[in-house]
C-alpha cells in the first residue's frame, strides 16, 4: 500500500521546481493532488507530467497573494477529491537586490507572495482539515531567513521567510488541538527555474555551479532533495513532529569549510 493512499493534497507553486517534484512524489505514492500557480499553461503541462492519466491531479491558476486563490484551491480539492489532508505551502518568489535599491512595490511583492500567501493558504487549508479531524501542513521557508548571504542580498525576501518560520511555530501551537501539524523546510541553493526569472539561461549556467562549493556537501540542491523532506513531514512518520524548521541545505547552517 502506498504511504499516501487516499490522501488529498494541495501544492502551491506546483508547476515547477520543488512544488512540482513534491506533487509528483505524492501522486506516485497514492495521493490525489491539486497544484496551484499563476500560469495556467504551465500548470497544465506540469499536471500531465505528474499524472498522465489525469485522474489524480487538478489545477487552479491564480495569484496566491490574493486570499481568494487559497479558497479556490481548497474548494477544488474538496469538490474533486472529497476533502483535504495535506498542504504543501510552497509558492514563493526570489530576486536578489541590494537593500538600498528596493522600492515599496518590490517589498510588497515579496511579503504578499511569500508571507501573506502562506498565511491565508494555511488558514483556508486548516479549516478544511478541521473537518477531516487531522492534517499536515509543510511550508517552504529559506536558509536566507536563518543566515544572511552577502553574495545574494535579499533583505525583503529574507524578512518574509523569517515570518514564515515564525508562523510555523505559532500555528503549531494553535492547530495542535485540531491534530493539524505544521513544519517548514529551509533550503539553501536549489537548482530550480526560479533563477531563470531574473537571469538568462546562459547566466544561470554560468552562475549556479559557482554555488556548489558554498555547501559543505559540495553541491547545490535538487528539487528531489527538498521534496523528500517535505514528504517526510507530510507522512505519518512525522506524526510527533510539529513547529519545526528543518534546514535542507547541504550543511550550510552547520558552518563554513
Amino acid at each position: 500500500m502506498n504511504s499516501f493512499s487516499s490522501k488529498v493534497a494541495i501544492v502551491t507553486g506546483g508547476s515547477s521546481g520543488i512544488g512540482k517534484e513534491a506533487a509528483r512524489q505524492l501522486v506516485a505514492q497514492g495521493a490525489s493532488v491539486v497544484i496551484g500557480g499563476r500560469d495556467a499553461a504551465k500548470l497544465a503541462k506540469a499536471a500531465a507530467e505528474i499524472d498522465a492519466s489525469g485522474q489524480h491531479v487538478r489545477t487552479v491558476a491564480g495569484d496566491i497573494a490574493e486570499p481568494a486563490t487559497a479558497q479556490e484551491l481548497v474548494d477544488a480539492a474538496v469538490q474533486a477529491f472529497g476533502g483535504l489532508d495535506i498542504l504543501v505551502n510552497n509558492a514563493g518568489v526570489f530576486r536578489p537586490k541590494p537593500f538600498l535599491e528596493v522600492d515599496a512595490a518590490e517589498y510588497d511583492w515579496f511579503l504578499d507572495t511569500i508571507l501573506k500567501g502562506k498565511f491565508f493558504m494555511a488558514q483556508a487549508a486548516a479549516r478544511a482539515m478541521q473537518k477531516r479531524g487531522s492534517g499536515a501542513i509543510v511550508q517552504t521557508g529559506s536558509l536566507w531567513a536563518i543566515q544572511a548571504i552577502g553574495a545574494t542580498p535579499s533583505a525583503a525576501y529574507s524578512a518574509a521567510n523569517a515570518g514564515v518560520h515564525a508562523l510555523t511555530r505559532n500555528l503549531a501551537i494553535e492547530l495542535a488541538p485540531l491534530k493539524i501539524r505544521i513544519n517548514t523546510v529551509a533550503p539553501a541553493v536549489v537548482e530550480t527555474p526560479v533563477y531563470n526569472t531574473f537571469m538568462s539561461d546562459d547566466q544561470v549556467r554560468e552562475t549556479l555551479p559557482g554555488f556548489n562549493a558554498f555547501h559543505p556537501l559540495g553541491r547545490n540542491g535538487q528539487p528531489a532533495d527538498v521534496a523528500k523532506a517535505i514528504l517526510f513531514f507530510a507522512s505519518n512518520q512525522a506524526e510527533w513532529i510539529t513547529g519545526t524548521v528543518l534546514p535542507v541545505d547541504g550543511g550550510v547552517t552547520a558552518g563554513r569549510i
